[in-house]
């Protein structure tokens, strides 16, 4: 089993094909021992070999077993409704994060109707105190979980992205949302609130990364309140309860350039 997750982890952080005489050299481990175990993960339909190659990918088959799991397919099934409607009415995206270990993975994702929007690929992972949806889950987490994971993050971050990340989640607490300029793209503004439940801890982040143009049909202030509204009834649909969104909205927090 060890030797299972040992390839797919390895798999998962490439984005080429690879053969099983690779993945041994790369997990240090003979071809014979990885071959058996390849041909299990195959017949089982976790790794597949795309057309014409025999190198081998990941499928999606984790990533169905990750939305299965029923607190997460719950929040799916009741946010997709009201994401779909709330990306209609704003004329941006909307996506659906939520926590996986030190990672966060976007659940759902809903296109701006717009020409121009910001897409994040469903199934997508990345660093959970470096991305505004992740921060939000994060800060909503009991507060041992919290400082959990902000412990690890000391051996991720450098020092001024560990004072940044402080920072934000006393200011997502103080809020109850995350407001920020966009990370990786210039002209973003990621809107983020949490999904909580009956004990007020985030189950999922609802996010829209507002992208300003001369097309935008609503101004930041009136989009962060109809997120604010869109992420409360999905509170209430999941046993929780977002604060009354304080007046007036704060301008976005700076962003942390990428190093």
């Amino acid at each position: 089993m060890e030797k299972a997750l040992d390839v797919l982890e390895m798999m998962s952080d490439l984005s080429q094909p690879v053969t099983p005489s690779q993945i041994a050299q790369q997990l240090g481990r003979s071809l014979q021992e990885v071959y058996r175990i390849v041909l299990v993960l195959e017949a089982r339909g976790y790794i597949v070999r795309p057309p014409g190659t025999e190198a081998l990918v990941l499928s999606t088959q984790l990533y169905g077993l990750a939305t299965r799991f029923p607190p997460f397919r719950r929040v799916v099934d009741v946010a997709q409704p009201i994401i779909n409607s709330l990306a209609v009415s704003t004329g941006e995206a909307v996506h659906l994060a939520v926590l996986d270990g030190l990672r966060m993975c976007i659940m759902a994702q809903v296109d701006s109707p717009q020409a121009i929007g910001v897409r994040l690929r469903v199934g997508a992972h990345s660093s959970a105190v470096l991305g505004s949806s992740g921060r939000t889950l994060v800060a909503f987490q009991a507060e041992n979980v919290r400082e959990w994971y902000l412990d690890q993050a000391k051996s991720q971050l450098k020092e001024d992205e560990l004072t940044y990340l402080h920072a934000r989640i006393e200011t997502i607490l103080a809020n109850g949302y995350e407001l920020v300029e966009g990370r990786l793209l210039p002209g973003v503004v990621d809107i983020s609130f949490p999904i909580l439940d009956s004990n007020d801890t985030a189950l999922a982040a609802v996010t829209v990364p507002y992208l300003s143009s001369y097309g935008t049909p609503r101004p930041l202030a009136e989009v962060v309140g109809m997120l604010h509204e869109a992420a409360d009834t999905i509170c209430m649909a999941m046993g929780g309860k977002l604060a009354p969104l304080r007046k007036p909205i704060p301008a976005p927090g700076p962003r942390l350039d990428p190093q």
